[in-house]
Parts: structure tokens; C-alpha cells; sequence
């Protein structure tokens, strides 16, 4: 992987993708980031000594090959305007934040055509991620690979339909957030009844990726499943989880989901 790359936004998923990309020993040739505070500057820094970070300057990375746009949708369309007619015509830029479409960020830097999405995925700090990526129509088949090569060590890099990504945005990209304290949780209780930490990781990830399987693999139906074993512990509670699955996650979506069709 050779190519230059620049970040706007210095936050935690440029770690992430640092990190993974890190791991991997698949480090682009240049990393610039850029970012109008300079504490996430000084933490990329001493963790990434080789990234070259800029405070309040968005032009050094938008004039690498690779452009990622890892800042927030009401900040994005500010930094677009300062970008316009800066951008290097052969730059491929990348946005990572959901709401703002292909034709939002094209119309915002005056036609620029070289544009991608990615939903990005935590896991992909240790090459696990699932980062849905979306293209801007005709985008040149090198520009398609460029970003396929910086995704690629990250984990799985689905080409999947604009408008599907703020759907993914909820399940895959914020997805780990609703797993996370419950998995935390049964560690510690596992550790608790006398398991290991290291037999006590090895079982849960067993048990998640088979139940994972069970789903999608075994033709039965949701009750069907449900029904498999015969005690269920927290039944009496699963209409609260499911509720605030229900409410928290539709109020995200109707937030993130474009305000046109893109």
C-alpha cells in the first residue's frame, strides 16, 4: 500500500484506521492529518509518530491521494467550502460521516467527481471491520482500487447503494456500542464464577459467532430459535431492551438520513 493519505478530522476513527492499518504492516506512504484542536493532534502523534499533523490547515491533506473527510455532517459542509478549487484534480476524496450524500459533497467542492462514502466499523482497529463504501457514479476503476487497498486491511469493504448507508450507519457503524457493555458485562460475571479471562473471552466469542450462525444459518424461524434453550434468564427484561432498541435507534436514523435523495 503506497498511497498518501490525509485525514480531516483527527478523531477516534482516524485511530482506528491508523491503529489498523499499523497492525497490519500496511502503512500508506504519507499520513497528514489536520485538525482545528491540537489535543487529538498531540495524542495521534505520540501514538503515530510518522503522521505528519497540521492544526487549522485542511489543504495539506486534501492534496494527497487519498482525502478521508472524518469530521462530523454539520462540520462537513464548512470544510467543504474551504476546500473548493483546492482539491488536486486526481485526488480521491472520502467521506466517513452519514447524511451528507455524493451529490451534497460534489455540488459543495463545484462538481468535484472523484468522491466515495465509507460507513466505518471499530473492529477494523484489529482488521475485523465492516465498512460498507459507496461510489460516486463513474468513478475510474483506479480509484476504486486505491481506496479497496487502504480498506483492505481493515476487514470487509462491501460496495452496497448510497442510500442504504445510513441504515448501516445504525447497525454496523454504532453497532458495536450496543454489544459492547453487555459483553463487558458477562466477562466480568464469568470471571467472577472462576473462569479466566482467557477462557472466559474464548467462550463468549464462541458462543456470539455461533449464535451469530444459528440466525442466519439454521432455517428457523426468530421464535423457532428463541426457543432453543429452555431457560432464558432475563426474558422478563427483554421487552425493555427491545423497546429502547426500537426508539433510541429510529430517533438516530430519522437524525442521520439525508435531508434529499442523494
Amino acid at each position: 500500500m503506497t498511497s498518501s493519505v490525509g485525514f480531516i478530522g483527527g478523531g477516534r476513527i482516524v485511530r482506528v484506521f491508523l491503529d489498523g492499518w499499523k497492525r497490519s504492516g500496511n502503512w500508506p506512504s504519507r499520513v497528514v492529518v489536520s485538525d482545528p484542536e491540537t489535543k487529538p493532534l498531540e495524542v495521534l502523534h505520540a501514538a503515530f509518530p510518522e503522521v505528519v499533523v497540521v492544526r487549522g490547515d485542511n489543504v495539506q491533506p486534501a492534496t494527497q491521494e487519498v482525502l478521508f473527510l472524518a469530521v462530523h455532517p454539520p462540520a462537513a459542509k464548512g470544510v467543504l467550502g474551504e476546500l473548493l478549487g483546492r482539491i488536486p484534480p486526481a485526488t480521491l476524496v472520502v467521506s466517513l460521516a452519514p447524511k451528507l450524500t455524493i451529490t451534497e459533497i460534489a455540488a459543495a467542492l463545484g462538481g468535484f467527481e472523484r468522491i466515495a462514502r465509507v460507513i466505518p466499523n471499530a473492529p477494523s482497529i484489529v482488521g475485523a471491520g465492516f465498512n460498507p463504501v459507496s461510489f460516486s457514479p463513474g468513478l475510474p476503476d483506479v480509484d476504486r482500487q486505491a481506496l479497496a487497498a487502504l480498506l483492505a486491511p481493515l476487514g470487509r469493504r462491501p460496495e452496497v447503494p448510497e442510500p442504504d448507508l445510513e441504515a448501516y450507519a445504525v447497525l454496523t457503524g454504532m453497532g458495536p456500542t450496543y454489544l459492547w457493555f453487555q459483553l463487558y458485562e458477562l466477562l466480568s460475571l464469568a470471571e467472577s464464577f472462576g473462569l479466566g479471562r482467557a477462557a472466559a473471552a474464548h467462550a463468549l466469542g464462541e458462543m456470539v459467532g455461533g449464535t451469530l450462525r444459528t440466525i442466519t444459518q439454521s432455517g428457523l424461524s426468530p421464535a423457532e430459535v428463541m426457543d432453543l434453550v429452555p431457560v432464558r434468564p432475563l426474558a422478563e427484561d427483554e421487552e425493555t431492551f427491545k423497546s429502547a432498541y426500537r426508539v433510541r435507534l429510529r430517533a438516530v436514523f430519522d437524525r442521520i438520513r439525508p435531508a434529499v435523495a442523494g
